[in-house]
């Protein structure tokens, strides 16, 4: 029996770790949520506060494990717009607003959402968000406010305020931009310093003690002022009994008006998709290996949004950046998150006037330096490699988000990518006739495997992925399951990547994710996440394989054997067995074989019945060359099927002094004496011990499969090695 766990045990004694965790991502947090509240345009507590609500009502009600929750960058462009337009305290409201709406898609179980966006667009537009936060804190960086329309018109005045950097003549101003190029040197070059001492402080918090340590420096050493510009300078952080003192509720009056709605829908739609993305990408990076319940982990950030907006805070989500530092420094449960708040507002009570000696500059170069890694040059790159179509989705997405807004640059990227799609399949009626089309099967295959079967047609996208999602995500990561998509027309980039960290996923957990069908699908790109689409005019030379394919090619290289991945619609060598005698073969492919061809394995396509009735299955085969004569059979698990057989006149053979055998599987052919010898003890045995596969002999070559399917790179694995032992078997006992 196993013992049950002790989870209050078990809690205890991880308790110095979580500890340890929050308190680091505390340092991180305490910046970079100052920064954030001052690139928002609302006071620096606000991010404080919201990472401090958040980390208490999360780490009790959310349903993730590891996560950091508190301000999120991606809100910053909404909630500038959203201060600048209906004011601070009307802010608040939207943001409380936003967080109901938060509580409501956690009850209507709509964790799915982000499913729904594609990767590209969702890619395009975190972009956008970069160069928003990098486009106006660049120039405060380097101690030069400038005010301007829009993101295009900050980026655009980047040279000009190097420039006057470059030349400024007022010390104050030159300190400042100091301090600003200084702690951006350190957020780009320190991760390179590999010393486990150096990196239990984050680079976000060695600026800021180094800022406070260069003020004091000043006062108490040289005995001046502080040489940086005041205006420069962090403001408006109260002591903490002012901080108190100051709580009030949002003001509700004027608010319900187009602007307002159209903030509250933004802070909603980013804060949703923000959280989503970093629950998904932190599971994945969790030593224990749990999956997040969403649902949950919405109604908890709704409600902690809701608090924070009711306090003068910012919205709260789930953050990727603190969450990895997070679960790399050891964090096991939702206690981390609890901690890192409580360490902050122990900063906050005790260090708060402190907080006025950080120079303004040193904060937006931990912002600029977010900013750029969310727009980096290497995303361009990749999506390049994933298809030139996804570059013009990208760009779409990011130029939309950038002149107009976040919510109409992601809704551009919906309808780009649904146009691009419908022009490369030449075909809008795909997606119209199949959209609202049940595409998933899955069932359980209850056999020695109990393999989960998952069969998807038509098409898949991002459209109709949360289909295939939900089947997905009701299997035990420890299971083996094959998703197959010979029946597909077209699969997209998004539901590529998805199914690509599914297979980490389950790799990960002990199980395997295998993908079929995919070979029939043409890829303009080499990266695996590139989109499918079955080809009207099939090439002659493939320029790709799939991951299967590949996965072929290693087991090839793994057990000496040759792979051919091209058609042979001529295969001689399988006409004269039983079961090809009323079906029409179109061709073989996936080839692996012995350099003596004695035995050889092959996806095949064939089809049985013509018109209305004609139905293309493909499937796995073996072919074993004998090199001698024996009786001609087939050999079948015996079923209820293979009972009423039996009443129609196909008898079944029995094997003498072998009962199990005869009740266990159905042996037809002519020949019954010869088959009956050739049946000894050994080869009897031998099928008695191992899995049930269809066997067919034509007299001198047997023809082996399971199911009428692709398999999966484990079932080829285990037929090959079936085949080979029989092969042996057969060799040495007659």
């Amino acid at each position: 029996m196993i013992p049950k766990k002790n989870n209050t045990k078990d809690f205890i004694k991880c308790l110095p770790k979580n500890i340890f965790s929050g308190f680091v991502v505390s340092l991180i947090a305490l910046p970079l949520g100052l920064g954030l509240a001052m690139a928002s345009d609302a006071p620096p507590i606000a991010g404080i506060i919201a990472a401090i609500v958040g980390g208490i009502v999360v780490s009790i009600l959310g349903g993730s494990h590891v996560t950091i929750v508190g301000p999120g960058n991606g809100l910053v462009g909404v909630l500038l717009v959203a201060v600048s337009s209906l004011g601070l305290e009307s802010a608040y409201v939207a943001i409380m607003c936003s967080g109901v709406l938060l509580l409501l898609l956690g009850f209507f179980r709509m964790g799915t959402l982000a499913d729904f966006f594609p990767s590209s667009a969702i890619q395009g537009m975190l972009a956008a968000i970069g160069l928003i936060i990098l486009g106006k804190q660049f120039h405060i960086m380097l101690a030069h406010k400038i005010k301007r329309n829009d993101t295009i018109d900050y980026l655009i005045e980047i040279p000009y305020t190097i420039n006057d950097a470059i030349h400024y003549g007022n010390k104050g101003l030159i300190f400042a931009a100091l301090a600003g190029i200084i702690s951006l040197s350190i957020m780009l070059f320190y991760s390179k310093i590999r010393n486990k001492y150096l990196q239990l402080i984050p680079a976000p918090m060695w600026i800021v003690i180094l800022s406070i340590g260069f003020s004091y420096y000043f006062e108490f050493g040289l005995h001046e002022a502080n040489p940086i510009a005041k205006e420069y300078m962090i403001s408006g952080v109260p002591a903490i009994q002012q901080i108190i003192a100051d709580l009030s509720f949002p003001s509700f009056n004027g608010i319900w008006s187009f602007s307002f709605l159209g903030s509250v829908l933004a802070l909603t739609l980013i804060s949703s998709i923000e959280t989503l993305l970093s629950i998904k990408a932190v599971d994945k990076l969790d030593p224990e290996k749990r999956r997040s319940n969403v649902n949950r982990d919405l109604k908890a950030l709704g409600l902690a949004t809701v608090g924070s907006g009711l306090l003068g805070g910012l919205n709260v989500v789930t953050v990727i950046a603190r969450s990895s530092v997070n679960v790399n420094n050891g964090a096991t449960n939702r206690s981390s998150n609890f901690f890192h708040a409580l360490f902050l507002v122990i900063f906050i009570v005790f260090f708060s006037t402190q907080l006025t000696r950080i120079p303004l500059p040193a904060l937006m170069a931990i912002l600029v330096y977010t900013g750029y890694k969310l727009a980096s040059p290497d995303i361009i790159t990749k999506m390049f490699s994933i298809g030139k179509e996804q570059l013009f989705i990208f760009f779409i997405t990011l130029l939309v988000t950038l002149k107009i807004g976040l919510i109409t640059g992601i809704l551009a990227g919906v309808i780009a990518t649904l146009i691009i799609h419908i022009i490369i399949n030449k075909s809008a009626g795909l997606f119209l006739r199949n959209v609202l089309k049940p595409n998933v099967l899955m069932f359980k295959e209850y056999d020695d495997t109990h393999t989960f079967y998952v069969s998807v047609k038509h098409f898949c996208s991002f459209l109709n992925y949360f289909r295939l999602k939900k089947q997905l995500d009701t299997v035990p990561e420890d299971q083996d399951v094959i998703v197959d998509f010979s029946l597909c027309e077209f699969v997209d980039d998004t539901v590529m990547e998805n199914i690509h960290n599914y297979q980490e996923l389950f790799a990960k957990r002990g199980g395997h994710f295998d993908v079929i069908g995919l070979d029939k699908l043409d890829t303009a790109s080499e990266h695996p996440f590139a989109l499918r689409r079955i080809l009207t005019v099939p090439k002659i030379i493939k320029k790709n394989l799939t991951r299967r394919q590949t996965s072929m090619e290693v087991l090839a290289e793994d057990y000496n054997l040759t792979y051919n991945s091209k058609k042979d619609k001529a295969p001689s060598f399988l006409n004269n067995f039983l079961f090809f005698n009323t079906k029409k073969i179109n061709h073989i492919y996936n080839e692996l074989s012995h350099k003596n061809s004695d035995i050889s394995l092959f996806d095949i396509e064939f089809s049985e019945g013509e018109f209305i009735a004609k139905e293309v299955i493909r499937t796995t085969m073996l072919h074993i060359d004998l090199k001698q004569s024996i009786p001609e059979f087939t050999l079948d698990r015996e079923g209820f099927l293979e009972k009423v057989y039996a009443f129609a006149g196909f008898k079944d053979i029995p094997i003498e002094n072998h009962s199990d055998f005869s009740n266990r599987f159905y042996l037809l052919g002519e020949n019954e004496t010869g088959i009956a010898k050739f049946f000894n003890d050994d080869i009897t045995r031998f099928f008695e011990s191992n899995p049930y596969y269809h066997v067919e002999s034509n007299g001198n070559a047997l023809l082996i499969f399971g199911r009428e399917r692709l398999a999966s790179v484990k079932e080829i694995k285990a037929l090959f090695d079936f085949g080979k032992r029989l092969n042996e078997v057969i060799k040495t006992s007659l």
